[in-house]
């Protein structure tokens, strides 16, 4: 190779890697053609979006920051969506999107993006609309900070889009948000790694749902006005770590085959099924868990509901420890023929309606607590002897299973019951692992 070719070379090679000096920042106005504009764009353009109304369904291809003063208006025009990204790198700022299309099936959206994407960031925007506010699916790397999602509670709740949609997402980082009158507010499922932290959500069915993902964190989230604040489904090793609930009418949190996972230093509030809805069996409960094992229940105060913790289906190897039930005409519903132990470590559970004594100040319970007797268990299971409840023979029937513990059924005993709620561990992801849940389940259980 001679010393011309050497040369070319290096220099063809220094060329590649050099950076864009094309990119530019572009003022766009109303009148001018946006989309064409988008499609002139280079890899690093900033294109700032004057005030006004932009009709149109956008697509953005490049690697562009798109960012609009205020009054800057994205309009879908009724159909499709509103803006679609086919590219990795775009930012999405300080944008009102609405009236995007309401086809459920062809996936409407303010935000639209299914290619396999890297470093999407979409902050500081208003979305108003049918569809879904976003759905982003195949992406990683992704921030969604900030914005308002709104959808039209003139349509049915089912008819309604999600707010934030995540479909095979990893390392998301969907914080800040606010979402409300949409079908769910946050909807995740097949995505790992992701953090879904601070975000306040209200008037849906559900607040955040998530379905067949793992190694999740949900975190100091508010959801409000809902049916469920937190439906977690068919996923395992999330971290749920003080969120809050507050007015749902069916659940609090509603966990369907869940395992291996932290409900940790969450408040639950006022769960109450209204009186116009009211259906036998159909009962507000602060925590719903079906068919789900070997989790961590701490730390979680539930007040007000129905009833308290409702487990059934196999809901078994479960560590309940150091929560607070307050002010539940039913503190816990137990559908099993197993024996459970609450407490962990000679540590228990807060119960409002314990009436043991505590001889040595150390908080603790000197008498185990047992929530349940064999009539509830006649009661749930032929719910018309609720008219006997206070009857002569019910209390005398209760009064010889207090004499007699043989003629009890297995169910749910807090063996160290707590006489004060416990204060919340702020260092919520200093938590065990539950693989050890099991042996420890047993440790100082008292005879």
């Amino acid at each position: 190779m001679n010393k011309v070719t050497m040369f070319l070379l290096f220099f063809l090679v220094s060329w590649l890697t050099l950076p864009d000096v094309t990119a530019k920042e572009h003022k766009v106005f109303p009148q001018d053609n946006l989309q064409q504009r988008l499609d002139l764009t280079v890899d690093g353009d900033v294109l700032l979006l004057a005030p006004g109304t932009y009709t149109g369904n956008f697509v953005i291809s490049r690697a562009i920051r798109l960012s609009g003063a205020a009054g800057a208006v994205i309009d879908g025009g009724g159909q499709g969506n509103a803006i679609t990204i086919k590219s990795s790198g775009v930012t999405i700022e300080n944008l009102s999107i609405i009236n995007w299309g309401d086809d459920l099936t062809a996936q409407n959206a303010g935000i639209y993006s299914d290619k396999a994407t890297d470093n999407l960031v979409i902050r500081n925007n208003k979305l108003r609309g049918d569809g879904f506010g976003m759905w982003l699916q195949k992406s990683q790397h992704l921030k969604v900070l900030n914005n308002t999602v709104e959808g039209n509670i003139a349509i049915r709740s089912a008819d309604r889009g999600n707010g934030i949609q995540l479909s095979s997402i990893k390392h998301a980082e969907v914080r800040g948000n606010t979402i409300f009158h949409t079908r769910d507010g946050l909807y995740i499922i097949s995505s790992q790694e992701n953090l879904i932290d601070g975000n306040t959500m209200h008037d849906l069915r559900y607040g955040v749902h998530y379905m067949y993902s793992h190694s999740n964190k949900v975190v100091n989230n508010l959801a409000y006005r809902t049916r469920a604040g937190y439906a977690l489904m068919s996923s395992r090793n999330l971290k749920v770590l003080g969120n809050t609930s507050r007015d749902s009418e069916d659940y609090g949190f509603l966990m369907n085959f869940i395992t291996s996972s932290f409900i940790q230093n969450n408040v639950i509030e006022k769960v109450w099924t209204k009186p116009e809805n009211k259906v036998l069996g159909r009962d507000g409960k602060g925590l719903f868990v079906y068919n789900s094992a070997y989790n961590t229940i701490s730390g979680n105060k539930v007040e007000s509901a129905e009833i308290g913790i409702h487990l059934t289906a196999g809901s078994e190897n479960t560590q309940v420890y150091g929560n607070s039930f307050i002010d539940n005409p039913t503190q816990v519903k137990y559908v099993s023929n197993k024996k459970q132990e609450w407490s962990l470590d000679g540590k228990g559970n807060f119960w409002s309606n314990y009436l043991g004594w505590d001889m040595n100040g150390d908080n603790i319970g000197d008498t185990i607590f047992e929530p349940n007797d064999g009539i509830d268990k006649l009661i749930w299971q032929y719910p018309e002897m609720k008219i006997l409840m206070d009857s002569p023979a019910v209390l005398i029937l209760r009064w010889v299973q207090r004499q007699f513990p043989v003629l009890k059924p297995p169910g749910i005993k807090d063996s160290f019951p707590l006489m004060l709620p416990p204060v919340p561990d702020n260092g919520s992801d200093r938590v065990t692992s539950s693989a050890t849940a099991s042996p420890q389940l047993t440790a100082g259980i008292r005879k």
